[in-house]
């Protein structure tokens, strides 16, 4: 679960990039979206290589979320008679709420795919003109996309900041010397990452990108 949960944070590193590039103008953001279809060229054909990423994340999110189940369910037969009385638990809100963030964010992967990858759900869609979706998605009409876009990337901070403390102690890394400036390090990384990815749809709503 540590292992998947890091190659997906690298992909969410290298997302959240590309989406800042979009401060840079159409004409760049079109560019480098053009770019992603052509890399491993000529050794791959057109858009071989967003397949073969996209097969590879489709692996490791269920490979992610398998781990889960599995976990849930070793939890279960370690203690099969329920207690009678259980002290609440100590941990933060992002660890007692890590399996439901877990649902949003599969949740809002399928809509983001079908709002500016597909433009199913996106009613101002062109294709092959990402710069021009990613406004038309952000209007100040479509306030609730934005709020919802927003709520899944706060959700994934949240997911993301005890991601990384369980996954850093699942691969050995656990001192309590070392507990306040990994907490430390993991907030940092999870409110910069929600920032990156929330400054795009804020930015296109309140009218710096248009």
């Amino acid at each position: 679960m540590a292992v998947s949960g890091g190659l997906m944070f690298l992909f969410i590193i290298g997302h959240m990039i590309g989406n800042l590039k979009i401060f840079f103008g159409q004409e760049e953001f079109n560019a480098y979206a053009a770019w992603l279809r052509t890399i491993g060229s000529p050794a791959l054909h057109h858009e071989w290589f967003l397949w073969i990423q996209r097969a590879g994340l489709l692996l490791i999110v269920v490979l992610h979320f398998g781990s889960a189940a599995e976990l849930t369910v070793r939890a279960k037969k370690a203690r099969p008679v329920k207690y009678q009385h259980r002290q609440p638990v100590k941990g933060s809100y992002a660890a007692r709420t890590m399996r439901w963030g877990g649902v949003i964010i599969l949740l809002f992967i399928v809509w983001h795919i079908l709002d500016l990858t597909v433009g199913t759900v996106n009613p101002g869609y062109v294709h092959g003109d990402p710069y021009r979706n990613v406004v038309a998605d952000f209007q100040p009409d479509r306030w609730y996309i934005t709020l919802f876009y927003a709520a899944a990337v706060i959700a994934l901070g949240f997911h993301l900041r005890h991601g990384l403390v369980s996954a850093v102690q699942s691969l050995g890394r656990k001192n309590p010397k070392h507990e306040k400036p990994l907490n430390l390090t993991a907030t940092a990384f999870a409110v910069l990452i929600t920032i990156g990815f929330l400054a795009v749809p804020f930015s296109v709503t309140v009218g710096l990108i248009d």
